[in-house]
């Protein structure tokens, strides 16, 4: 089937037509942004201490620190830019490029807290048999696994919005290109399409609660352990609810039902890319000492080259 869209590209509207305001988001976006590409040191960090790099906690930790920097990264710039300009404008190509990065990543990232919960689930409710079920290679399958899972869902997502007829309408209300503001702009009848997007993204509510699941069963088995435990727990707990809830109000529900997709979208792309590293590691003594550790040896370096 052949693409029958005679859009060559669409008009953002973004969040605000006020000058002053995009004044306001150009530098709260670009310094959340910021922020959040400066969140690789964690994943610096962890690389260069081999104590850490040991742990499949750690590794995984690593990978999604670098996963939301990329995410980030697919769509602050330019949001960033686009805030200095009156004209919001995104190419076809470039549009559906946005749909592909939205998707890939956090289809990724949707896989790699479930195996970040299999990971706490194992040495609390399998103590004796840690070591010999998360080994490398285990590790290693489950990367291998997020990335084809979250590229296989992007395809779906790219080849059904791609196939869409885009005759007219190429103004897009919202500040990245997003699925249901396509669909608001085919020409076609797009509400079996709609449900068919709710039944797709139904899976986060099914994923979001096995997980919650697994986690309460792990609480139920810290009440022997120390405190460690449920703040670990507590903080992956934490981190599953700042990714799922918003997916399942973006995507979970028909279209028309909410009108806040702008505010739950900045949430996706600035905020949660910017807490979840910090969540991980604000109370977590080892990454704090590593950190520690490392700029101690940079600064170090930095001193022997200047004397």
């Amino acid at each position: 089937m052949q693409n029958q869209s005679f859009v060559t590209e669409f008009v953002l509207l973004g969040l605000s037509w006020n000058p002053n305001v995009q004044k306001i988001e150009f530098v709260v976006f670009l310094f959340s942004y910021m922020a959040t590409v400066g969140n690789l040191l964690v994943v610096v960090t962890i690389l260069s201490s081999p104590a850490l790099l040991g742990s499949p906690m750690y590794f995984f930790l690593a990978f999604l620190s670098f996963l939301h920097a990329c995410y980030s990264s697919a769509f602050a710039p330019k949001m960033i830019v686009d805030s200095l300009y009156e004209k919001k404008s995104i190419s076809f190509k470039g549009c559906m490029t946005q749909v592909f990065a939205e998707h890939f990543f956090a289809g990724v990232e949707m896989i790699i807290l479930t195996a970040m919960a299999y990971d706490r689930y194992v040495p609390f409710c399998k103590p004796l048999h840690y070591r010999s079920i998360m080994n490398w290679r285990i590790c290693c399958i489950l990367m291998g696994v997020a990335w084809t899972g979250g590229f296989l869902h992007s395809v779906i997502q790219i080849l059904f919005i791609f196939q869409l007829p885009f005759c007219g309408p190429n103004v897009i209300d919202h500040f990245l290109c997003d699925l249901y503001p396509l669909l608001k702009l085919t020409c076609t009848d797009t509400h079996i399409l709609s449900l068919l997007v709710v039944a797709n993204s139904f899976i986060c509510i099914i994923i979001f609660s096995l997980l919650l699941i697994s986690y309460c069963v792990i609480l139920l088995s810290l009440t022997t352990h120390s405190s460690e435990g449920w703040l670990s727990c507590g903080t992956h707990i934490t981190v599953v609810v700042l990714f799922f809830i918003p997916c399942i109000i973006m995507y979970a529900r028909p279209p028309s039902a909410f009108s806040f997709d702008k505010m739950v979208a900045i949430v996706c792309t600035f905020i949660t890319p910017l807490l979840n590293p910090l969540i991980y590691t604000f109370r977590n003594k080892e990454v704090k000492n590593a950190m520690r550790k490392l700029w101690t040896k940079l600064l170090g370096f930095c001193h022997e080259n200047k004397s």
